[in-house]
């Protein structure tokens, strides 16, 4: 059983988030029952959310591992009943376990969770050296990232005239892989100046301060965070749109650190002018830094990304095919590396060199960029695929599945043109605030890979197809 759950969780580990995966796996131990995959959470609150959120993933990780789709239960540690596969050093169950009275023995086995991280201790910053897998080595820089590599860099050697720095770019274009470059760096300075370092998505950030709330630790929570952090990275700040409390918090935090000389750096798929939903003050203090942009890359910087990557692979990646990767993938350095992964590893499993054939093969399975798609496009190709007219998609219906259609054009709109988010609510008759809110909800169902995200990635995958 103990070989299974590590499986498992290696599988998890390249599949979920680093958030997600350190916040909500890695507390948890596992026992089977019955065939069945039993995780114990630390505590009702990891449970539940785990339960809701996380158990379809985890039952498709389980499945590679077992060869068949198991049942997973989510049971808090009071409620386990006998020894369970640790997932990490074995600690006492979460609070609420009956203590013993003097003289008094409990019956059954006591059983043992993992121990929780959440909130972190004041002693010590909410970040792990090792979660930080990106260098500046690997990254390619060229016109559409330089202004971003330089400043990032600045912030790192404190030779930039700002303390704080707001990068932004549409997704895959190598915001999560700067700002891990820098936390890298950071922390391979000398150890005697090296600084405390904190790494998370502003998701992680919202999720242990609930969790901080519901175990009344709040006090614990803000120590560790304005006291014991001295460089902030925090991903994804769109998130807290519309978290007024979340915001309050994120606001008060970096208040103190600023009044300390902290540094600060944060990421966004959308410009700061777009983040409606935010408190004005809130705003105001992330946008008062230096603000770079990461444009899509051009052609020579695309080929010189894949030379980088097939050096990485060890192999001979032939012009004529790098040209065609390069042409056919222009807007997601994420996906290009990812088609050239996959290109790779089907030349060594047919014991074949990489040819311009086997390229375009593996290229189907991928949005190779054709003819420009338009909004008419795109409204065509969604009232299809929801069963909508165009008059339904575009009127003031908040009906379930007019919303998520709507969001549906929003982000296709995102990815396919180069409209304004002001100009494509003007489509719909929407706002651009509503623009972003959609947006950001369904990135969110993507990247938890929720049954909603994995049929929204196949809504997306076939709008060329």
């Amino acid at each position: 059983m103990e070989t299974i759950w590590s499986q498992t969780k290696q599988l998890l580990e390249k599949t979920l988030s680093p958030g997600l995966f350190n916040l909500w796996i890695k507390p948890l131990a596992a026992r089977a029952r019955d065939g069945a995959l039993e995780l114990v959470a630390p505590n009702a609150f990891v449970a539940a959310w785990v339960r809701e959120r996380l158990s379809d993933s985890i039952a498709e990780a389980a499945a590679v591992v077992m060869g068949a789709r198991p049942q997973v239960f989510v049971v808090e540690a009071t409620q386990a009943a006998a020894p369970v596969a640790a997932s990490a050093a074995q600690t006492p169950a979460a609070p609420g376990r009956p203590r013993r009275q003097p003289g008094q023995r409990l019956a059954g086995p006591r059983p043992v969770a993992a121990p929780l991280t959440l909130p972190v201790a004041p002693s010590a910053p909410p970040a792990l050296v090792d979660r930080f897998r990106f260098s500046y080595d690997e990254f390619v820089v060229g016109p559409s990232n330089e202004m971003a590599y330089a400043a990032s860099k600045g912030i790192c050697d404190m030779s930039l005239s700002a303390e704080q720095l707001f990068i932004s770019s549409a997704p895959g274009l190598g915001k999560t892989h700067l700002i891990q470059a820098m936390g890298r760096r950071i922390l391979g300075g000398e150890p005697r100046r090296q600084p405390r370092v904190a790494y998370l998505s502003a998701e992680e950030f919202a999720n242990r301060l609930v969790m901080a709330i519901k175990t009344k630790q709040v006090e614990q929570f803000k120590a560790a965070f304005r006291e014991n952090v001295d460089v902030l990275l925090l991903e994804d700040v769109h998130f807290f749109r519309d978290k007024p409390r979340i915001q309050d918090e994120l606001l008060n935090t970096l208040k103190a650190l600023n009044a300390r000389g902290c540094r600060l750096v944060f990421t966004s798929s959308f410009l700061p002018k777009e983040l409606s939903g935010l408190d004005s003050q809130l705003l105001s203090r992330i946008n008062s830094g230096f603000l770079a942009v990461i444009d899509k890359p051009d052609l020579d910087m695309r080929r010189r990304i894949l030379a980088r990557k097939a050096a990485v692979h060890q192999v001979l990646l032939p012009e004529e095919v790098s040209t065609l990767l390069a042409d056919k993938l222009p807007s997601d350095v994420r996906q290009l590396e990812s088609c050239l992964q996959n290109l790779v590893l089907k030349a060594k499993l047919l014991n074949c060199r990489i040819s311009v054939d086997l390229a375009w093969d593996v290229l189907r399975h991928y949005d190779v960029a054709q003819a420009p798609v338009s909004m008419d496009d795109i409204v065509s190709y969604v009232c299809d695929v929801y069963r909508l007219s165009p008059d339904q998609l575009k009127s003031k219906s908040r009906k379930r599945q007019y919303v998520l259609a709507r969001n549906t054009a929003f982000l296709l709109a995102r990815q396919h043109t180069d409209l304004s988010l002001a100009d494509i609510g003007v489509q719909f008759n929407r706002r651009h605030s509503t623009v972003v809110k959609g947006i950001t909800a369904l990135e969110r169902h993507l990247s938890l890979k929720t049954p909603l995200g994995r049929e929204l990635e196949r809504t997306i995958e076939q709008m060329r197809g």
